[in-house]
């Protein structure tokens, strides 16, 4: 994945970012030679969030069909937690 150094967006500013953009969904931001951030156009990041939820939904949906929940009231799921912890 390209890099843009912290240097570059200093200097060239969102320009740096847009050039690496143009060619990858994703740009990593360095400073100081270490990986720091990531960055991405908006599209991308709905798209990663829907693929982040539908694999919640998926996991919640094996959990419901093995049985692996709890059905209680509101109370006694706050009593639970608080025994927990």
């Amino acid at each position: 994945m390209p890099n843009v150094s912290a240097n570059d967006l200093k200097t060239k500013g969102v320009s740096a970012i847009e050039a690496v953009l143009a060619h990858q969904p994703e740009a990593v931001i360095s400073v100081r030679g270490k990986e720091r951030f990531v960055v991405m156009d908006m599209e991308h990041y709905h798209y990663l969030r829907e693929c982040e939820l539908e694999s919640a939904l998926t996991q919640t949906r094996a959990d419901l069909a093995a049985g692996r929940f709890v059905k209680e009231s509101a109370e006694d799921h706050l009593a639970r937690l608080q025994r927990a912890s």
